[in-house]
């Protein structure tokens, strides 16, 4: 009578197999990183600085600083075709000297009617930059210039960042250099029949050793009460720290408060990067610094308390080496209070940095993954601010790397 129980052959035949489904499963589970497009050293630009944006279809929008027909930055659009794959259309090519502005280095919005709202560094009028509106019409789409800087006196200029938009269709931004005391402007342009009205809200550097902070190189968020949050890159309480500050809205005009100086030591970071701030539910503020918390920046929450006062406390210090360091990025949250963001050096050996994920354990402190080092070839040195898709996808940008050394678009699937 044949033995019904199976044989040592088969036991190992068939543990191979489980064991095999067990590690593809875990492979299959862990982060998932694609390039959804490389730029090339032709006209499809080169050089994201930036975040990217969604357009309620699920297309990509962004502006890269360098590439296209001209060399001086292009505004893209990415589309997903059937088989899963991104195809890449330049919308617009600035040029040098441009009226209507070159070398955007901020990402874009979008209004109500479709129209794309962003900055560029240079060109204008005065070649101090712009703020323009890409606007579609008869199947193609159009650039135009809004704003050109240095139009008014003490009006600021160069922005490195994008724009944020009230509901009223306001437009909001920074402007690192100029103003009426040479430390950079927050400022607001309003539609009018007429076209676009600036209005300077505050300048940096009234202060003693600009202590309400200097250099706003990074961009602004909105509360549902109308207050501004953004950083300085310098200035401070400590001088060339940089601060977070909260601009309010009053009878008399706006007001400027500084919720947090940096210090330069040990424990505090210093000089936050280029990216936007976040802000929960709770009205907490995350964001990072490139330098300080040891060796290599740090992640940082701001939580307002009842005395008016902000504390700071720092979720995680970088250290260089693998891990990665100098966030220059700012932070996303998902539903489940997760904070994705990314650092411009460390990782490989190539220093190209990583994609990280910060999860707040029940203890109270945050655990630090890596999801993805940059090698290269898939990209290096991701400034921007990742986004979420609506299935919980990170996607975003870097300045160098892919197949040109032009930099990539990214997704990632933690």
């Amino acid at each position: 009578m044949r033995n019904k129980s199976l044989t040592w052959g088969s036991r190992r035949f068939l543990a191979t197999i489980t064991i095999g489904l067990i590690l593809a499963q875990a492979a299959w589970a862990g982060p998932q990183y694609k390039v959804l497009h490389a730029f090339g050293a032709g006209t499809d630009g080169g050089g994201l600085w930036t975040s990217v944006s969604f357009d309620k279809k699920g297309n990509l929008y962004g502006a890269t600083s360098g590439g296209g027909a001209y060399g001086y930055g292009v505004i893209f659009k990415l589309t997903r075709r059937a088989d899963g794959t991104w195809t890449e259309t330049t919308l617009h090519s600035f040029s040098n000297g441009d009226p209507n502005g070159s070398e955007p280095n901020g990402g874009l919005i979008q209004d109500g009617l479709g129209n794309w709202y962003g900055t560029t560094h240079l060109g204008g009028a005065h070649d101090y930059g712009t703020v323009f509106q890409l606007t579609h019409r008869s199947g193609s789409w159009a650039e135009l210039a809004v704003y050109k800087f240095g139009t008014q006196s003490g009006d600021g200029g160069e922005p490195t960042a994008g724009l944020v938009m009230d509901k009223a269709g306001n437009l909001y931004g920074t402007g690192p250099y100029g103003g009426a005391y040479n430390g950079g402007t927050v400022f607001e342009l309003t539609p009018s029949a007429g076209g676009w009205d600036e209005t300077v809200l505050y300048s940096f550097c009234p202060n003693t050793n600009c202590a309400d902070g200097h250099t706003p190189f990074a961009g602004l968020i909105l509360d549902a009460s109308g207050n501004l949050y953004g950083t300085t890159y310098t200035g401070g309480a400590h001088k060339v720290d940089g601060t977070v500050y909260q601009l309010m809205p009053t009878p008399t005009g706006w007001k400027e408060k500084v919720l947090h100086s940096f210090a330069v030591n040990y424990k505090d970071g210093h000089t936050p990067g280029w990216g936007a701030l976040l802000m929960d539910g709770s009205g907490n503020l995350y964001g990072t610094t490139a330098g300080g918390g040891c060796c290599g920046g740090i992640v940082f929450r701001l939580t307002p308390g009842p005395d008016g006062g902000w504390k700071e406390t720092i979720l995680y210090g970088f250290k260089g080496g693998a891990a990665g360091f100098e966030p220059n990025a700012g932070v996303v949250m998902d539903k489940a209070g997760n904070l994705y963001g990314t650092t411009d050096y460390g990782g490989s050996a190539f220093g190209c940095g990583v994609i990280y994920k910060l999860a707040p354990r029940p203890t109270g402190s945050w655990k630090y993954t890596v999801l993805h080092i940059f090698e290269g070839s898939d990209g290096c040195i991701p400034e921007g601010n990742l986004v979420l898709d609506k299935a919980g996808n990170l996607s975003g940008g870097t300045v160098l790397g892919g197949t040109t050394g032009n930099g990539v678009i990214f997704e990632l699937t933690p």
